[in-house]
């Protein structure tokens, strides 16, 4: 490892192509108002046939899917939410805009998905909602039957967050996100399918889709018609997003592949390297999102891969320690994952031979020391 690599080599970015574009092309050749409308509707039915959801709602993003949750849950002031402390600030950040209060729960050291006994021990009779969020794809050592258990006992909505977690499914057979009573997925940039921004809500319930309907469009049955029985505001998704949603869902069964496959060769590349842990999955039954590892010297490591032309992003930080929230509180799992959690290279199109070049520059590093 004396060279470069060139060019570098970065920890994720979307991939876009010919099918995209072919499709963008053909709406614009005949375009209609653009917004929402066929397009939209066949994206959405895409999404139920592969995740095997009733019901799909799709979104302009994913912070907004999770908000409307909130809105027909009826979530405001004085009303608490269960938020794991590891996670991106948007699952705290969508209730917390409509006057709740976060109460943050630590994860599990295995799998980085809310603890459930942690989460037990937040309930209030004022907690509303509690979120599980599907941490890179995986589901909770504890079993999401005993999320399950616990929202009914406490006479609580269970939402999943599983941003991560689309090709993701629990031991069960079923999609993450469709366990709860609503599920959210984003297609922001870095996900393994992307519509640029985007967001989409899963549910079996048929009353939960009913309400997210009204709430994504005014808080009216039909575009066109001014009549709002019910409160909404304007989340509605494009015909342009669509089209790609489309050409991307084309291409998802082979991400998942060979999102595995990354897995698996980082795992391999680094089993000698001690001072690497990387979280452990179930690639019979899980996609992972990115390749995430917790590793000593975090911050030399990255700045000697970005020597080497290689870009790495830190794991989010505890939200508790967050300026905007700044809570009190023991959160062993999520502290060691702000000071060493970090995420590797991920993006779908990496090639063996870039991983076989991470791995090498990361154990040259180790061997330094």
């Amino acid at each position: 490892m004396s060279q470069t690599i060139n060019p570098v080599i970065p920890q994720m970015e979307p991939s876009f192509g010919a099918e995209e574009a072919e499709l963008v092309n053909q709406y614009m050749a005949n375009p209609g108002f653009i917004t929402e409308y066929k397009r939209t509707a066949e994206f959405e039915q895409k999404l139920c046939e592969f995740t095997g959801a009733r019901h799909c709602i799709v979104v302009n993003n994913g912070t907004v899917s999770l908000m409307a949750i909130g809105m027909a849950l009826g979530i405001g002031d004085g009303d608490e939410v269960i938020v794991p402390n590891y996670t991106m600030i948007a699952s705290a950040n969508a209730f917390a805009v409509l006057g709740a209060r976060i109460v943050f729960a630590d994860v599990e050291p295995q799998t980085l998905c809310l603890d459930v006994r942690q989460a037990e021990a937040c309930l209030t009779p004022r907690t509303k909602a509690i979120v599980l969020v599907n941490a890179n794809g995986r589901s909770p050592q504890a079993g999401i039957d005993a999320f399950i258990s616990l929202a009914a006992r406490a006479g609580v909505a269970l939402v999943e967050d599983a941003a991560q977690a689309l090709g993701s499914y629990y031991p069960c057979g079923t999609h993450m996100g469709l366990r709860g009573l609503v599920g959210s997925l984003s297609f922001s940039a870095p996900k393994i399918i992307s519509t640029g921004q985007g967001g989409a809500l899963l549910t079996n319930d048929d009353a939960m889709a009913e309400k997210l309907r009204y709430i994504k469009d005014f808080g009216r049955s039909s575009g066109g018609q001014d009549y709002h029985p019910r409160f909404g505001l304007n989340f509605k998704f494009t015909e342009l997003q669509a089209c790609v949603g489309l050409a991307q869902m084309g291409k998802l069964r082979d991400r998942m592949v060979r999102k595995k496959q990354i897995q698996q060769r980082f795992e391999a590349g680094l089993a000698n390297v001690p001072q690497v842990r990387l979280f452990p999955h179930d690639l019979g039954r899980i996609t992972p999102w990115f390749v995430d590892a917790v590793v000593e010297e975090r911050d030399a490591l990255m700045a000697h891969l970005k020597t080497a032309g290689v870009n790495t992003r830190k794991m989010y930080p505890p939200l508790s320690q967050q300026p905007i929230y700044q809570q009190d509180g023991s959160f062993p799992v999520a502290e060691e994952i702000g000071s060493k959690g970090l995420w590797l290279p991920s993006h779908s199109h990496l090639i063996d031979t870039q991983i076989d070049y991470v791995c090498a520059a990361i154990a040259e590093f180790y061997k330094r020391g």
